[in-house]
């Protein structure tokens, strides 16, 4: 299963337009060891030319042409992307999908909650619910049945019920790309645009772990999580290349870095630092791979020379690039 890195930064990307936190600014006057990131959102293949996104970020038209071109004798309007599956319906995970709008057909797998925040509750999305657009194919969490309650906006499609806990993934015409996933209800939060906030945050975040149709090694996606529950630990469990959340240093680093008052954990993140931090809580993880994504740009280990940096890689952890290419 080969697996491309479109994107490893979090919302607003690094540098991000209207930051002059230090990371940014220094970027910019070329003066810190680093690279630019677009938005977190992955492509994986089963055989290098169909392709499934896990997430379609913001910046997905510029970082799809770095996967191959379609052949020659391709339609005139076609592309690689077979589906696209979305671990929440964050904007910065989600607003590439009106950039897939003149596709034809594309499976979207979601949980039931995503779905409904995103399609049946916002109209701009809800205009590519149609079967020309988009084929939806649900999915649930492997460890408990969702237990949604959920009402369709008036005039709108009916509401969705819980899917699949995991599967092949397919196309929209149904053809098999070749690929495997889990489902793992995780930790996380309601994004701001829901209103009224649900009681519950079930449905709202899922990390998926994938391989191909062999089932050989297996990947875990898991780029949003605010705490690492028994759930968390079981997906982790089986998988041999792990991508996770490395959006914030700490979980105060917003007001560290003089640019906000909102800590990681009520964003939705578990910081990697500190006793409940994720580097320590996953110190004795035994992936063949353990990779950092989704990094704000306040993050300090964004620096390669940094202290913050030098702790993650002695601890056997990278730090996730765009453009970065691996198989599992």
């Amino acid at each position: 299963m080969r697996v491309r890195i479109l994107g490893s930064a979090a919302g607003g990307g690094f540098p991000q337009w209207n930051c002059q936190c230090v990371n940014c600014r220094r970027l910019r006057a070329g003066t810190l060891r680093a690279a630019a990131r677009t938005q977190a959102s992955i492509a994986i293949s089963a055989d290098g030319a169909r392709w499934c996104l896990i997430n379609a970020s913001p910046d997905l038209p510029r970082q799809l042409q770095s996967l191959p071109a379609p052949a020659l004798d391709a339609p005139a309007r076609t592309g690689a992307i077979g589906a696209v599956m979305l671990t929440d319906a964050e904007l910065d995970h989600t607003a590439g999908l009106l950039s897939l709008r003149e596709t034809g057909p594309l499976a979207i797998y979601s949980s039931a909650a995503v779905f409904t925040w995103l399609f049946i509750a916002n109209s701009v999305f809800g205009a590519l619910v149609q079967p020309a657009k988009i084929i939806w194919r649900p999915v649930a969490d492997c460890s408990i049945e969702p237990a949604l309650t959920i009402e369709p906006a008036p005039g709108r499609a009916a509401a969705p019920a819980p899917g699949t806990a995991g599967g092949a993934i397919r196309a929209a015409d149904g053809t098999d790309l070749g690929l495997r996933y889990q489902a793992f209800g995780v930790p996380g939060k309601v994004p701001r645009y829901v209103q009224p906030a649900p009681p519950s945050a079930v449905g709202a975040t899922v990390a998926y772990r994938l391989c191909d149709a062999r089932g050989g090694r297996a990947l875990l996606y898991l780029p949003c999580v605010r705490q690492i529950d028994d759930t968390v630990m079981a997906a982790l469990a089986g998988a041999d290349v792990v991508l996770f959340d490395g959006s914030f240093w700490s979980d105060d680093e917003l007001a560290r870095r003089g640019v906000g008052a909102a800590t990681a954990q009520a964003m939705g993140h578990l910081p990697i630092d500190g006793p409940g931090g994720s580097l320590m809580a996953l110190r004795d993880l035994g992936a063949r791979r353990k990779i950092y994504t989704h990094i704000n740009n306040t993050n300090p280990i964004l620096d390669e020379d940094s202290t913050e940096r030098r702790a993650i890689t002695e601890a056997g952890w990278e730090v996730a690039h765009d453009g970065l290419e691996f198989d599992v």
